[in-house]
């Protein structure tokens, strides 16, 4: 497996004005994200996201042309976090039905300890399952690795990635209602279940479902 690529490795340091100019552009992103989650989004002024940002009102326009753009880039901060922290987590996994496992279990458990992030995937996530960047190619990639190295049977790709996000924002949906229903157990349960959809078998798809797992957590919004 790769890692996700960093767009500022190797670059110069930022001086204080871009500091400042990205500073000002995660606060927008943020205050968006927290929006999306609460459903506050669709009637939100510039005003209110400026305010919500601690930003001054002429400060949006520097960075996006409109509410649209602002909240396209929050959702796809959040898909891009946590395909950045799964490819840095199954850099050194070589199985990719074990990589398709551990990134799953991973997604559900960092989720369920970041309620804002379940709702912005509950919300927006299927808007976004033909994305390019986020969880989405990250997702497909790996599908694809498995049908090749024989792990999962062979069937479209596609198809295999919108049943496995169908089944991903379901659980997220029930972890929201019903936080006791959705443990770690339940996570690797969806897992394995997953992985016998692709066409593990049972005992193989249980031993990966419930493998050993990297300590992961999610950076706090800043």
């Amino acid at each position: 497996m790769t890692n996700g690529s960093n767009p500022r490795a190797g670059a110069a340091p930022l001086n204080r004005v871009e500091r400042r100019k990205a500073q000002t552009r995660k606060k927008l992103i943020n205050a968006a994200r927290a929006m999306l989650a609460d459903d506050t989004a669709p009637q939100a002024s510039v005003q209110e996201i400026t305010e919500a940002a601690d930003v001054g009102f002429g400060s949006f326009y520097n960075h996006f042309s409109s509410k649209p753009e602002l909240f396209e880039a929050a959702v796809a901060d959040v898909l891009d976090e946590l395909g950045e922290l799964l490819d840095q987590l199954s850099v050194d996994v070589e199985d990719p039905a074990l990589s398709f496992a551990q990134s799953l279990r991973l997604t559900l458990r960092l989720c369920r300890g970041r309620p804002e992030i379940s709702a912005v995937l509950i919300r927006h996530g299927m808007n976004y399952m033909e994305s390019q960047q986020g969880l989405a190619p990250r997702a497909l990639r790996d599908i694809r690795a498995g049908m090749a190295a024989g792990r999962f049977r062979a069937a479209d790709p596609r198809l295999a990635r919108a049943a496995v996000a169908g089944a991903l924002l379901a659980t997220l949906q029930l972890a929201l209602t019903d936080p006791d229903l959705v443990d770690d157990s339940a996570c690797d349960q969806l897992a394995e279940q997953m992985l016998r959809m692709l066409g593990t078998p049972y005992d193989e798809a249980h031993a990966l479902a419930y493998a050993p797992l990297p300590v992961a957590e999610l950076p706090e919004p800043e």
